[in-house]
């Protein structure tokens, strides 16, 4: 499957993000959980569900397995509204949700190649392996320059 392909998730205000991976097309979303003063809730800062494409396009939250060992995002408050993130199955790759002034919203935040930009989507090329260890051939981060607005990607074998 070519991941330009795929179908891209109806956008919200609340969503920051996406994750998807060749094994078919249901798709991981990421949105701000913002409390009622409109900022990221300090309990859980991200609501973490599916897409399933696959069923009519159904959302659904993730189970107990995949989120505690695959797609959940851990996350850790650096002060001033600032989160530091990381899947749970990956944690050499931080990532940041923080107000974006010029977007006028929150928005997350990574390094792609060595650039800070605003991320949009992950993509994670799997080939082989079994449940619990899959054959990750790459992941694919793309996003926007945070200074010059073009669009940024990086590959990588994590």
């Amino acid at each position: 499957m070519v991941p330009d392909t795929f179908p891209v998730p109806k956008s919200n205000p609340l969503q920051l993000f996406y994750l998807q991976r060749t094994a078919n097309t249901n798709t991981i979303v990421c949105d701000v959980n913002l409390n009622a003063n409109g900022v990221p809730n300090p309990e859980k800062p991200i609501n973490v569900y599916w897409i399933l494409y696959t069923e009519g396009a159904d959302k659904k939250e993730l189970n107990y397995i995949q989120r505690n060992f695959a797609y959940g995002i851990d996350t850790k408050a650096m002060g001033n509204g600032v989160y530091q993130l990381n899947f749970v199955s990956y944690k050499k790759r931080l990532f940041y949700l923080k107000w974006h002034a010029a977007g006028n919203r929150y928005q997350v935040f990574a390094p792609i190649n060595n650039k800070e930009a605003i991320l949009q989507r992950i993509f994670i090329k799997v080939e082989g392996g079994s449940f619990w260890v899959p054959n990750i051939v790459y992941v694919e981060f793309r996003g926007t320059d945070s200074i010059t607005g073009k669009e940024v990607i990086e590959r990588f074998k994590p």
